[in-house]
């Protein structure tokens, strides 16, 4: 119950900051927990509040980005609406933040971070695991995925949204993001055509792109207009330091 609270405290503080919260482009609502993957988290540092999006690949794995690194992170699994106390959501503290060893927060290579839960979750209909994808598996320039999570839905709109979006957009070539800065195609991919004009954008970091069922992607950064194209973790890079870190005791 206490962590409820502060969690709908620390929500408020996001909405009257404008401080980062998970945003998407040129999308819609979600059909209500028709992502039972999807994490909202909730990031503490000092006494600054922050919000990322992530995903659940094991019972007490959550993956995000490195960048939503914080003094103390509380999940919530199940939600749609995160401003309701629903039935179907699950809080669950963060006993262990582990961002990939070679991380470098300037460049957001390996923008990667696996989250071990103080304890496992309850499987059910409203929270479940998404599929990874093999080692190194490539995504074509072409394919359709969608990405989703909480925020803001306009560029010019500092107020967050309640309940989960998700917008539908394409993997592009490589050659759109070699605009920002160490864009390296071996471990990032490219994803919204600049045309349609649909895009995750600020702090909706650590959601995933699905491509089919599987989570091929995590939000890294963008443009800070939301102009598509963004940039992507390519999670396909990373399988093997996944596998290992979560065998760790």
């Amino acid at each position: 119950m206490q962590i409820q609270v502060l969690l709908l405290l620390s929500r408020a503080f996001l909405l009257l900051s404008g401080a980062w919260a998970g945003e998407i482009i040129g999308g819609h609502e979600a059909k209500p927990h028709s992502r039972p993957y999807m994490a909202y988290l909730q990031s503490q540092e000092g006494a600054n509040y922050s919000g990322c999006g992530g995903f659940l690949v094991a019972e007490n794995f959550v993956l995000t980005a490195a960048h939503c690194q914080g003094d103390s992170i509380t999940v919530v699994l199940g939600a749609h609406n995160i401003e309701q106390r629903e039935p179907s959501q699950q809080v669950i503290p963060v006993r262990r933040q582990i961002p990939h060893p070679q991380y470098n927060r300037e460049t957001l290579k390996n923008d990667i971070m696996l989250l071990q839960l103080q304890r496992k979750v309850r499987r059910d209909g409203y929270v479940n695991v998404i599929s990874l994808p093999s080692a190194n598996q490539r995504v074509p320039p072409e394919s359709h995925c969608s990405v989703a999570g909480w925020g803001r839905t306009h560029a010019d709109n500092e107020w967050v949204s309640d309940t989960l979006q998700e917008v539908e957009l394409d993997v592009v070539e490589d050659e759109l993001c070699e605009e920002y800065h160490h864009y390296n195609a071996t471990t990032m991919m490219c994803g919204g055509d600049p045309e349609e004009g649909k895009s995750s954008f600020q702090g909706d970091s650590g959601g995933p792109l699905v491509c089919g069922k599987t989570a091929q992607g995590l939000v890294s950064r963008g443009s800070d207009d939301g102009t598509p194209p963004a940039v992507y973790t390519r999670v396909s890079a990373f399988i093997p330091w996944i596998r290992k870190t979560m065998r760790r005791p």
